[in-house]
């Protein structure tokens, strides 16, 4: 008895449907150019790799069964899925990578992100694209350890990303102010300031964790001895801090929608607010030369109007 792997083929799927076109065995046989025995014994042979039967045979006309019927379903998904992986094939043979994959760091405004991947996909390119959220040093390890093809909005130097790992590129995007905010009901909303670190260290503070997996992660403008709510992303330390979970700094461009409703109040500290310089950065095949779908990402990155956006545009 064949395997059911070795009995599903196109060529058995589309006899399949031929016999069900054309309601008979002999009206499939005729299309096929098959004489109607050889055309039973080979449906015969699927229905009994899958155990089933597919066609109803108790009249003249073959019926599909509710198996039957469902196998075709499927199959035509299948055929489909085969044809595109075909074509597929062939346009990355043309220099398109099968699947790139891109660290996002949370910091970076996401509307931004999907008007770019509209925009790649209005190309039609071969390219499966995989996005994951990053923050901190995880962004650069994503793609030093090959996880990524890409990141955007790594925040290490530029000369540390580029002797991070054999093949790592880098540009900047630019600078990212951060301004202290707090919920309007917050205790340090109404304290007199400029707030210090030692009043600061009564309160509790919103960090965003490291995605970092090799167990250096970064602590940034914390108050050594302070209370701290750690949360998975950028978004989240808003969404807490807009609560009134805790205070903490933040991307100016993301708080300020926020201060202009009067759901934020920014205040002044003794430390001197952060500004961070936000980079993007890349992993060059071993043959030294970008897939077509990295080229265009990075020709993106030419563009000012771009790199303000992906860190403005929250």
């Amino acid at each position: 008895m064949p395997k059911a792997r070795n009995a599903l083929t196109p060529d058995s799927l589309a006899m399949l449907q031929a016999v069900a076109e054309h309601g008979s065995f002999a009206g499939a046989a005729r299309a096929l150019g098959l004489v109607p025995s050889a055309l039973s014994y080979r449906v015969r042979q699927v229905e009994e790799a899958l155990d089933v039967l597919l066609f109803d045979r108790a009249t003249r006309q073959a019926r599909l069964t509710e198996a039957g019927a469902e196998l075709l379903r499927e199959g035509q998904r299948l055929l489909g899925e085969i044809d595109a992986v075909a074509n597929r094939v062939r346009r990355v043979a043309t220099g398109w990578e099968p699947q790139l994959t891109i660290a996002l760091d949370t910091v970076v405004a996401p509307a931004t992100v999907m008007d770019l991947v509209a925009a790649f996909y209005d190309l039609a390119p071969p390219t499966r694209l995989k996005l994951r959220d990053e923050s901190l040093l995880g962004t650069v390890q994503a793609v030093t350890e090959g996880h990524a093809d890409l990141a955007i909005g790594a925040v290490a130097n530029g000369a540390t990303l580029a002797h991070a790992a054999h093949g790592i590129h880098s540009r900047p995007l630019g600078e990212l102010p951060f301004i202290y905010c707090v919920a309007p009901q917050h205790p340090l909303a109404r304290a007199p300031g400029p707030l210090s670190d030692e009043l600061l260290r009564q309160h509790r503070g919103v960090a965003v964790a490291d995605s970092s997996r090799n167990g250096h992660a970064m602590t940034v403008n914390m108050v050594n001895g302070q209370e701290v709510l750690t949360v998975p992303s950028m978004q989240a330390k808003l969404l807490a801090q807009l609560r009134g979970l805790g205070g903490g700094f933040l991307p100016e461009s993301m708080a300020r929608p926020h201060l202009q409703a009067g759901q934020l109040v920014t205040r002044a500290t003794t430390r001197p607010p952060p500004v961070g310089l936000m980079y993007c950065a890349w992993r060059v095949p071993a043959h030294g030369k970008p897939g077509r779908a990295l080229q265009w990402w990075l020709g993106r990155f030419e563009h000012e109007a771009t790199r303000h956006a992906l860190l403005a545009g929250h």
